[in-house]
């Protein structure tokens, strides 16, 4: 089956424009019309289920002017992601038969921002520097009392308590430190929203395949960083007590369909997150159930944040941590896979 032609009213500059945004009469009416042309049936009438799973294609991370640009090491990464990635939902309408997108979610105050945590003189902490827990016991990192009264009845040893025992628990899991990022991804904000070409593909598509495509958010709980929509990185208060609960409907939706393709931002967080956890449960109940993952490798990026003093370095690079998870997800069965490459081509994908 050889793939579709790019709609006429794509326009691969809007994926490097932050304000770019679709209308939906115009795509309403396209995707009418591009049904008809081609012969598109609705998504109940595939044979197979395939989902795209689209992990925070959000402005925030996708474009310069976003307060969390996902450039990569070549300073172009999401922006060039979400052309490729767009191109791929049009080539290929006929195969995905439905798109979810997660969405980044936060709120002014949250425990890896900066606003969350000052200094032992009062003073707000920097973005992009991670705390440890020992730093909270020795006061270098200490919550701001001011969010006690709405967080936890005005209970501050409580709140310095549970800063602690959270930066601990990441740490004995090995996963991440604690890293305080810039305000990002605000309900409410232009940030928020899906980049412009993205939100023009998902539509199009619903429409030209009577789709749900749904949104899952995350990321919304003061208390607890969530990089995966599965799960958010911790589950427990100090006290044993309930913080957060994982997705675990979501978790049996992607697990139950027959091909699972993803992409997104970024490489080396929310979407590492995502497979890591989605993987884990796969291992658990049948290692087979990995042969159903492709990630699209070339339509995601890592976050890799440039020294401004040093031309060409970098205070963080996450890179190398995205090719070990590479490594890791195909020792497990997943597949790696490209946007160029036609579906047809990729190992084991299900005939339509």
């Amino acid at each position: 089956m050889s793939e579709l032609p790019l709609p006429d009213f794509y326009r691969p500059e809007n994926a490097a424009l932050f304000s770019y945004r679709p209308l939906p009469a115009a795509l309403f009416s396209a995707a009418r019309r591009w049904r008809s042309e081609h012969s598109l049936r609705p998504m109940g009438k595939d044979r197979r289920h395939v989902r795209l799973l689209v992990v925070d294609g959000q402005r925030d991370f996708c474009f310069p002017e976003g307060s969390l640009y996902v450039g990569g090491r070549s300073g172009h990464g999401a922006l060039e992601d979400n052309d490729r990635l767009a191109r791929f939902i049009y080539r290929n309408l006929d195969r995905v038969s439905e798109i979810t997108c997660t969405l980044d979610t936060h709120y002014p105050f949250q425990i890896f921002f900066s606003s969350f945590w000052q200094d032992r003189q009062g003073v707000p902490l920097s973005a992009h520097r991670e705390v440890r827990a020992e730093d909270v016991r020795a006061g270098h990192a200490v919550p701001n009392p001011e969010v006690a009264p709405w967080l936890c009845g005005g209970d501050v040893a409580w709140l310095r308590r549970q800063a602690e025992f959270y930066c601990e628990s990441l740490e004995k899991g090995g996963r991440y430190t604690l890293y305080l990022w810039p305000p990002h991804c605000l309900l409410g904000g232009d940030g928020h929203n899906l980049a412009g070409v993205l939100q023009e593909a998902r539509l199009f598509h619903a429409y030209t395949r009577t789709a749900r495509n749904g949104m899952e958010t995350k990321g919304g709980h003061p208390l607890t960083e969530n990089y995966s929509v599965l799960s958010p990185e911790v589950l427990l208060h100090f006290d044993g007590t309930p913080l957060a609960h994982r997705n675990e409907a979501l978790v049996d939706d992607l697990l139950g369909v027959d091909a699972l393709i993803v992409a997104g931002q970024a490489a080396s967080h929310c979407v590492k997150s995502t497979l890591d956890d989605l993987l884990l449960v796969a291992q658990q109940r049948d290692p087979r159930l990995a042969g159903k993952v492709y990630v699209l490798r070339d339509a995601m990026s890592s976050v890799a944040v440039p020294d401004p003093e040093r031309p060409g370095a970098f205070l963080f690079d996450f890179g190398p941590q995205t090719e070990a998870a590479f490594r890791r997800w195909q020792d497990a069965g997943v597949h790696l896979v490209d946007t160029r490459t036609p579906v047809s081509e990729w190992p084991a994908f299900p005939a339509p």
